[in-house]
């Protein structure tokens, strides 16, 4: 009891504790994200809405949001089947691996986005073997963002599965169970909420990536040009206001996919639990 007792008075008491967390998201996050919807209110509705709606603008939306979501789901395979090698098998090379997963948080993005580019492009070394452009191309965006996307997936997924009991695996297989019986019935479910979180994560990456993007990507309007290049562009014309607008609504349709992903987390836990 008294070791409890000393644990809680670690930390000031929760009304200190509690202002202290909301002065500093405030300041990080709350602040900076209000600005964009104040700055973007300057303009009038009309102008807005003729803003956010121009073809181009529209272009840009579905590339940036399809190719982060196409991103994400390849990378929840592999990512998932990654995490399951480097917990379940131990083999020469294991910890380079491991560590390798991270080079994508470490690594500039500016400096993937060149190597990819000088891999993928049509006289690269592994674009020249296509009959078709990797490289300045929606294909080339996919394989960025399945590059800066991967570590969330495998460092969401890890930990679940060095925690999961293997013993019920056994008692699966004792029952009679395949193998594929066990991972979709029993393992699954578990991973579940760690890999939509993951994909949250790699998800929300892959829409506001641009380091990364904009040097394989080509930049082309209405076929290669993604939404934060969209807004470089507007700011680089001094069109704060319309720069504004466009990120004001790439955050919302981003809140709001974040937010369906966060419920079918919770109804997944949930109906785990039950």
């Amino acid at each position: 009891m008294a070791t409890a007792a000393r644990q809680k008075r670690l930390l000031p008491g929760y009304g200190l504790t509690l202002g202290y967390t909301i002065f500093y998201l405030s300041v990080v996050v709350l602040i900076p994200l209000s600005m964009v919807f104040l700055l973007s209110s300057t303009m009038g509705w009309a102008d807005f809405w003729a803003a956010v709606t121009e073809p181009r603008v529209l272009a840009s939306y579905r590339l940036s949001f399809s190719t982060a979501l196409i991103a994400g789901l390849i990378n929840i395979f592999f990512g998932v089947l990654i995490a399951w090698v480097l917990v379940r098998y131990s083999f020469p090379g294991r910890r380079l691996i491991d560590a390798l997963v991270d080079l994508p948080f470490a690594l500039p993005t500016a400096v993937a986005g060149i190597a990819l580019a000088t891999l993928y492009m049509p006289e690269g070394w592994i674009g020249q073997f296509f009959p078709f452009r990797i490289a300045y191309s929606p294909i080339g965006i996919t394989i960025a963002l399945l590059f800066i996307g991967l570590p969330f997936i495998v460092r969401s997924v890890q930990p679940v599965l060095q925690a999961f009991d293997q013993e019920v695996e056994e008692a699966s297989a004792s029952l009679g169970a395949s193998r594929w019986q066990t991972f979709r019935k029993i393992i699954l479910p578990e991973l579940t909420p760690a890999i939509l979180t993951g994909f949250a994560l790699a998800f929300a990456r892959g829409v506001g990536e641009y380091g990364s993007v904009i040097f394989i990507a080509g930049n082309m309007p209405f076929e290669t040009e993604i939404s934060p290049l969209v807004i470089m562009t507007k700011l680089e014309q001094y069109d704060y206001a319309g720069a504004t607008a466009v990120a004001a609504v790439m955050l919302m349709l981003s809140f709001v996919i974040l937010l369906f992903i966060n419920v079918l987390q919770w109804w997944t836990r949930r109906h785990a639990a039950v």
